[in-house]
């Protein structure tokens, strides 16, 4: 009889079943389901959250998961990790009590009422967001109407956003047309710049991540242009810059660490930089990066609001300055007055700048953009998101 019963269970499709679990299943609050970039790693805010449980012994108390597509991904603690749109996957979030997640979820997904979801965002914004964009350019939007139409229904169904400062506080009211609450608490994923900004620390991860004590790190973390895309939330690596001279004028002094968008999936031959260029994929967390680096080179990508609490030098490598700014995405303030470092546009000008190193010039803006964005982020954002886990109880719903 059984296996009757479990034959036309498998033939029912896998949506149909999820629905038919929402009206079986009564939440449970000791399930929280974590997911980064779109499950493409183990990394950001909800990261860092997690490790908080972890670090509480709470990861033994509830039941974890991890929505990862890197089934080779190690996590620590007790967390399971789970494929995204799996049987397993629709099945946990027919019950679970928590959600955690740095991008919006899936439409198909349904946010039950004693559900609570805690969207963490991913960063500060320098460029426009969702309502505040003037159009849709990326690829798998039909239409820009329909865009803010999915995310106004997605960010409804939001119990808490975190934000990293006041001015993101103010966007995200607007951009997201969210009327919940905010968490003005500085970002989980910069606990680890604030508490473990030490030599030993640092030492420990070049030696993990096998790169050179002696020569200076150069970050270069560049943010995704919506108009160059090989599918949907897939992207290309279109930065134009000189390597090679890159190596012929930094090499004795400097390595090079890159690091694309997560949505960047174009895979590009770096070989001939070996021991000079070090490349890291989607699927590493880029704080520890910040950490161990002496130098950031970045564009548009809010990369820039976390590095700015280390007190490192940053410079803004803007190729393509007025057609992201005035056709792709548009600003929320003018980069060139408000950037705490300088804005150059061809490799040349980024090799002087790496090499004067004036950056004495600059240290009454980097203090006022420090201010600015920076006041909320106090080591201990983690801590509040797990008291708040905590606050909600652990029972079924």
């Amino acid at each position: 009889m059984m296996k009757k019963i479990l034959k036309k269970i498998a033939k029912i499709p896998v949506l149909s079943l999820y629905h038919l679990l929402i009206l079986i299943y009564r939440i449970d609050r000791k399930i929280i389901l974590f997911e980064s970039n779109l499950g493409r790693n183990y990394s950001g805010n909800p990261r860092f959250i997690y490790e908080e449980m972890v670090a509480r012994g709470l990861d033994k108390k509830y039941q974890c998961y991890f929505i990862l597509e890197d089934g080779t991904t190690k996590l620590p603690g007790n967390a399971r990790k789970i494929k995204r749109i799996s049987l397993p996957y629709f099945n946990l979030f027919a019950k679970a009590g928590f959600w955690v997640s740095d991008t919006r979820m899936p439409s198909y997904l349904i946010k039950r009422k004693n559900t609570i979801y805690l969207q963490t965002w991913h960063g500060t914004p320098l460029k426009r967001l969702a309502l505040d964009m003037f159009d849709v350019k990326m690829e798998g939007e039909e239409s820009f109407a329909t865009y803010k139409k999915e995310f106004i229904k997605n960010s409804r169904t939001w119990d808490y956003l975190i934000s990293q400062n006041l001015y993101s506080t103010k966007i995200f009211r607007r951009a997201f047309a969210y009327g919940k609450e905010i968490l003005e608490i500085g970002y989980p994923r910069n606990d680890l710049l604030i508490n473990n900004n030490n030599e030993a620390e640092i030492s420990k991860i070049k030696d993990k991540l096998k790169l050179p004590q002696d020569k200076k790190i150069i970050l270069y973390a560049p943010t995704w242009r919506d108009n160059e895309y090989c599918g949907p939330q897939q992207y290309k690596f279109g930065a134009p810059i000189d390597y090679s001279y890159l190596k012929k004028e930094l090499s004795k002094d400097y390595i090079i660490l890159l690091k694309a968008h997560y949505l960047v999936s174009e895979q590009i031959d770096f070989s001939q930089y070996q021991g000079f260029l070090y490349q890291f994929g989607a699927s590493f967390d880029i704080a520890e990066l910040y950490l161990i680096s002496d130098l950031l080179v970045t564009d548009y990508s809010s990369v820039m609001f976390d590095y700015s609490l280390l007190r490192r030098p940053m410079i803004f490598y803007t190729y393509d300055l007025e057609n992201y700014r005035d056709n792709l995405r548009g600003f929320y303030f003018d980069l060139e007055k408000e950037a705490p470092g300088p804005v150059v546009t061809t490799t040349k000008q980024l090799v002087t700048e790496i090499l004067n190193n004036d950056y004495d010039k600059y240290q009454l803006k980097y203090d006022t953009f420090r201010t600015k964005y920076n006041h909320a982020d106090q080591g201990e954002a983690s801590k509040t998101v797990v008291d708040l886990i905590i606050s909600h109880g652990g029972t079924n719903n």
